[in-house]
């Protein structure tokens, strides 16, 4: 794996094409799942201006999110400074993707993930086909729903996002056309006819593009199998103020049930595999974001972040990082180990500056209302 800042290659991991009046930014690291690095983070800031663009991925992914592996190890060479301005950079970009003043469609046409799942929310359009596999996985790795993420997933309907956010479910392009993750549904086979008009389709306004792409789109619906037929148990067993009352109500439902409720059994698994101290954050990074803006989401997922790499609470990110992607012997040793030993002085110390020497993350308002002046 590259180094964070190595941008010996860094024209070649997201490529632009110019179209008419518009561009296409691929991002092009197929071999890790399209995973972004500073530089890519870099490139794609400056791809983007008063333009209509539209992003897709190399390979059989969109984008797995942000490079953990390389933050993991700059983070062992004590090279902390770089892991912050990655998070800084990638915060910004999605604040500058929500408020973007013309159409961005992003194709999220395989793995979309973390991350890459921001680079598609946070824009004007999205596109699942059938081959999209979506996910926010971080707690699983010691770390939060972040990038916006607690903001979006706060949106869902019921208590999908707590659901969503402490267990890393999947799910599929007609299941984030349901919930409204995704704008539009278009089977694969149809992309490249899709993304040539896209290239020379003069469409600068909001409307005109969504009337362009709901002519390609189809309507369609989650299979039998899906989590979304489960609203109510969902609801149910996710709508407690605490990650103890979540467990006790999942073991409760699977009781009430008296079989072998698989989902139960599988939701209940992730949440003894997870990290208790990221369960907790995560749970009440998800329950603020329902009362707060993007804006101040990520400003307080990047104090999360600041946290979670300095390392004076928890080894948790490293420990899973290391063992989950690096050496994956998926046998982390978290700490604390168990929910008991999570106190509340931990969590709230997330949610709180780690110094007044640290610097708050400063978002591009002030480019967003230059921009407003011009057009």
């Amino acid at each position: 794996m590259s180094s964070l800042n190595d941008c010996n290659d860094a024209d070649n991991m997201v490529l632009v094409e110019e179209g008419a009046s518009s561009r296409t930014i691929i991002l092009n690291r197929p071999n890790v799942l399209n995973a972004l690095l500073t530089p890519m983070l870099t490139n794609l800031v400056k791809a983007t201006g008063l333009l209509v663009f539209y992003t897709k991925g190399n390979g059989r992914s969109f984008c797995a999110g942000g490079d953990v592996v390389t933050l993991y190890r700059l983070l062992s060479e004590g090279r902390v400074e770089e892991c912050k301005e990655c998070f800084r950079t990638f915060y910004s970009l999605m604040y500058r993707l929500n408020t973007y003043l013309k159409p961005h469609v992003a194709i999220m046409n395989g793995i979309t993930m973390g991350g890459g799942a921001g680079l598609s929310v946070h824009g004007s359009f999205c596109i699942a086909t059938e081959k999209t596999v979506f996910a926010i996985p971080e707690v699983l790795i010691g770390s939060h729903p972040d990038a916006g993420a607690s903001y979006y997933l706060s949106h869902l309907p019921g208590h999908l996002g707590e659901y969503l956010g402490l267990t890393g479910g999947r799910l599929s392009g007609e299941e984030l056309l349901a919930c409204g993750f995704a704008t539009h549904y278009i089977p694969s086979a149809r992309l490249p006819l899709i993304e040539e008009q896209l290239r020379t389709l003069a469409v600068h306004d909001f409307s005109a593009m969504e009337t362009f792409l709901a002519k390609h789109s189809e309507h369609v619906y989650p299979n039998e199998n899906s989590i979304l037929h489960r609203v109510e148990t969902l609801n149910k067993c996710f709508g407690h103020d605490t990650v103890e009352e979540i467990i006790g109500a999942l073991v409760r439902e699977s009781e009430v049930a008296e079989t072998n409720d698989e989902w139960c059994i599988s939701t209940l698994k992730k949440l003894r595999e997870a990290p208790p101290l990221s369960l907790k954050i995560s749970l009440k990074s998800i329950q603020k974001a329902r009362f707060e803006t993007l804006e101040e989401c990520l400003k307080r997922e990047y104090r999360m972040s600041m946290r979670m790499i300095s390392r004076q609470i928890s080894n948790d990110f490293c420990e899973g990082v290391r063992t989950r992607l690096v050496e994956k012997s998926f046998a982390p040793k978290w700490d604390p180990p168990c929910l008991e030993q999570v106190t509340e002085e931990m969590v709230n110390a997330y949610f709180e500056r780690i110094s007044v020497d640290e610097p708050e993350l400063e978002l591009p308002n002030k480019l967003r209302k230059a921009s407003h002046a011009n057009v």
